[in-house]
């Protein structure tokens, strides 16, 4: 049975990441093709990128690089759950992503986006990272709106037409998470 991270992208205090990242959990808790873990990126307290080699070196200095690969590379694949600030991906999230690089290869991934476009734009850049670091990503995605599935922006609510496809991308994040598992 492949274990798939959900990780929550965001750090920023009153953060709406947290609450997302549980529904998917929620959503997933039913599931019996996989097991399946919240990461939290903030619970890992990474500074601004301070390892003195680059990551594809694999030469860790620091402890907290070396909790956090471990925790990434404990995963066969990953749920990111991700805002949307200025057209892009968070930039914790990004500077978590950079931290390590062999724990992320040969492993899948799929998304859950939110903000006042539904975070497709973030969802967009991530892809690009994701090829990079040796990811599949998954063609389905979960795109929310602050508009529509927040009740006065801060309670989330999320559409029940989200639950389709929420389930659509963890069938396909499990599917290819299976199918890599046999690359490592």
């Amino acid at each position: 049975m492949v274990k798939i991270g959900i990780v929550v992208g965001s750090t920023r205090p009153g953060r709406k990441a947290e609450a997302v990242a549980s529904w998917v959990a929620e959503h997933a808790s039913g599931r019996s093709d996989a097991t399946f873990e919240v990461i939290d990126i903030a619970s890992f307290d990474l500074p601004v990128l301070d390892e003195p080699v680059p990551a594809s070196m694999g030469q860790y200095s620091h402890a907290h690089t070396k909790k956090w690969a471990a925790a990434i590379a404990s995963c066969d694949g990953f749920v990111f759950v991700t805002p949307e600030y200025n057209h892009s991906t968070s930039g914790a999230l990004k500077n978590a992503i950079d931290f390590v690089y062999a724990e992320w290869n040969n492993k899948a991934a799929g998304f859950v986006s939110y903000g006042s476009s539904s975070g497709v734009r973030a969802v967009e850049h991530l892809r690009g990272i994701m090829a990079e670091l040796q990811i599949a990503d998954v063609r389905a995605q979960v795109g929310l709106s602050i508009f529509t599935d927040w009740e006065e922006f801060t309670t989330f609510k999320p559409d029940p037409r989200h639950d389709a496809a929420v389930k659509t991308m963890l069938d396909q994040v499990v599917a290819w998470s299976t199918a890599l598992k046999t690359l490592r």
